[in-house]
């Protein structure tokens, strides 16, 4: 049985039940408690002999498209058999209560929309997609078993590609410009499981505080933004945030 989170502060649930703009930007940590490996972490068996920066690259993909499908399509394996866990609830919970609501996710593992999520900003991309290498587009009919793999694009003949952002690649202009506005406007960013590092969405918390929104980090450990955000909350953000959004509701049993 999961501890239980100590109760939240009330002053943030006030902040909660008032906001009608709230931002949430999650990163690897929420996916961990589901049992996704870290990026270096799904370095295992067969593929322990690889940097995965030599696996996640344009440069990678032109040398050996297999080698590069064939982790991708293990990943997407391994992803494919776990499933949201109680922080990916909560934040879809957390969104039908706000009438303005965006999650910004580092993530590529589909977890927040499988949980109920709808609003969903992915800034690196999604891992269950592929697209041509070529034009870009997105193909919806495609298999990991196909011998020739990495199958072909049905209009041009390039290579399929996982649809996701690579190392030395640019992200989705509209997805960091959703982004960026949702963080400029809230009333309230929550910042999950991320190491509040990698750039540009480490920004994102900076943009929010000067526009004058409540920060609040949710993270087992220390982070470059915790001595900057409002409040932080130690502990795994499954613990953490279902008690967050019971005592937003109002839980008798939640409630400060």
């Amino acid at each position: 049985m999961a501890a239980a989170s100590p109760p939240p502060p009330v002053q943030l649930v006030a902040a909660l039940r008032a906001a009608r703009r709230v931002a949430v930007l999650t990163g690897a940590g929420v996916s961990a408690e589901s049992g996704v490996p870290t990026f270096r972490d799904a370095q295992t068996g067969l593929w322990a002999e690889f940097d995965p920066l030599e696996l996640a690259t344009p440069a990678a993909f032109a040398r050996n498209p297999r080698r590069v499908w064939d982790w991708y399509a293990m990943r997407r394996d391994m992803v494919g058999r776990v499933a949201p866990n109680p922080a990916h609830v909560a934040l879809a919970d957390l969104e039908k209560r706000i009438p303005e609501f965006l999650l910004v996710t580092q993530n590529v593992d589909g977890l927040h929309q499988r949980a109920g999520s709808r609003r969903v900003v992915e800034l690196h991309g999604n891992i269950t997609r592929v697209r041509c290498s070529r034009e870009g587009t997105p193909v919806f009919r495609w298999s990991d078993d196909d011998v020739d793999a990495p199958p072909r694009c049905a209009s041009c003949g390039a290579f399929l590609r996982p649809d996701v952002v690579w190392f030395e690649e640019m992200l989705p202009a509209d997805a960091l410009g959703a982004a960026e506005d949702a963080a400029s406007r809230c009333d309230v960013l929550l910042v999950v499981g991320t190491s509040a590092e990698v750039y540009p969405a480490a920004a994102l918390p900076i943009l929010a505080r000067r526009r004058g929104a409540l920060v609040v980090e949710v993270n087992t450990e220390t982070t470059p933004l915790s001595a900057q955000a409002d409040y932080a909350l130690r502990g795994p953000a499954g613990v953490v945030l279902p008690a967050l959004v019971a005592a937003v509701r109002g839980d008798a049993a939640s409630t400060p």
